[in-house]
């Protein structure tokens, strides 16, 4: 039937805003002098990045392809473009006390404010412990390759500190957060 065609015309009009939104932000984010910028400035465009991308993952074809990615691409890849990135977005908005990634920090107490069980604590909880995952980034115009980490906290209790820098860090951390969810959504781009 026509109307179960992808992308209908909602989709569309959701897609085109968002899209559009993400590459301006991600083109701004991978230029160099963006982490210059006062940190209250960088924050705001990485949270509106996460928001937006987060949104993103609701789209179903690109959670199609987040399932490719489970058997094609190298272990915790997917659950790094996913689950991690929905967290770290969750995180961000749901306790909006920062003003500097650096800042951000929570702990199972606090992310268990209300309720346990919902989607952060679900997700720290499963990834308590993994091993670091590392991950090096080839940038093409600047002929430069980064090398990161993303850490997994090794403890997640009631009175721990988690740091968000500790787990991603800002800079390569951010700019390899955007390079694999610009990968991501680029799977639904035909052109």
């Amino acid at each position: 039937m026509i109307e179960d065609l992808r992308p209908n015309p909602a989709e569309i009009e959701f897609l085109t805003l968002a899209y559009n939104r993400f590459y301006n932000i991600f083109e701004e984010v991978m230029d160099d002098s963006f982490f210059e910028k006062d940190e209250w400035n960088r924050f705001s465009k990485i949270k509106e990045g996460f928001a937006i991308y987060s949104e993103l993952l609701n789209y179903e074809p690109i959670g199609w392809a987040i399932e490719q990615m489970r058997k094609t691409r190298p272990p915790n890849e997917a659950e790094i473009g996913s689950d991690l990135f929905k967290t770290i977005r969750n995180i961000i908005i749901h306790f909006p006390f920062f003003e500097s990634w650096d800042e951000v920090w929570f702990s199972k107490r606090i992310i268990n404010w209300n309720k346990e069980g919902k989607s952060i604590d679900r997700f720290l909880k499963k990834c308590r412990g993994k091993e670091t995952v590392k991950y090096r980034i080839w940038e093409e115009q600047k002929k430069k390759m980064t090398y990161l980490s993303v850490n997994f906290p090794q403890k997640y209790e009631d009175e721990s500190k988690i740091y968000l820098k500790n787990i991603l860090s800002e800079k390569e951390g951010v700019k390899f957060s955007f390079i694999l969810m610009k990968n991501i959504i680029d799977t639904q781009i035909l052109n």
